[in-house]
């Protein structure tokens, strides 16, 4: 099913070996660890402050900065669950003998193509069931300045397969299929 949407993108010779998509539903990461306190303990402010500031009669300029990160907040601790499962539901995945192949839909449409004699670092991430991530790239540090993809991994820039199922026979056909195109 997911390889008819490549069908288009393949190269002359190009078939797909394997083809899957995200786990759909909400997710937690390791980074959520520090992201959640901090997301409660944002909103939690915003929320104080904006009501304070609405009691005190307060300019009306404190009352909408208030509002704005009452908004911000609910994104942190809410938003951004939602926003990424909602991204993850479409995406698609293949490897080829040829390439990998990403596909994101639009509104934040991307197709993202890496040649399998060229594949920057692999990176496997497991969990106990068998399913885990493979990242296309050196992985991101834990705080950085990526800006909205700190929260929603579905719009990090590095390529990766996102929680697929059986991320470790996966990543076995990557190398296998790379090391076959370096010698080739």
């Amino acid at each position: 099913m997911t390889a008819e949407f490549f069908s288009d993108r393949l190269l002359d010779g190009e078939h797909v070996l394997w083809s899957g998509q995200p786990a759909r539903g909400l997710s937690l990461r390791n980074r959520d660890v520090f992201l959640i306190p901090f997301s409660l303990l944002w909103c939690g402010f915003a929320v104080f402050w904006t009501f304070s500031a609405g009691r005190m009669n307060a300019p009306w300029f404190f009352v909408a900065m208030g509002c704005l990160f009452v908004c911000m907040g609910l994104y942190f601790v809410f938003g951004r669950f939602l926003f990424d499962a909602w991204l993850r539901s479409d995406m698609r995945y293949a490897v080829t003998n040829l390439r990998i192949l990403i596909m994101r839909p639009e509104p934040f449409g991307r197709f993202t193509a890496l040649a399998l004699d060229r594949l920057p670092a692999v990176d496997l991430s497991e969990r106990v069931d068998g399913s885990g991530s493979i990242r296309f790239g050196a992985p991101a540090p834990l705080w950085g300045n990526r800006g909205w993809t700190d929260m929603t991994p579905a719009l990090d820039p590095t390529p990766q397969f996102l929680m697929i199922d059986d991320a470790r026979r996966v990543f076995d056909l990557i190398q296998e299929k790379a090391r076959k195109s370096a010698t080739a």
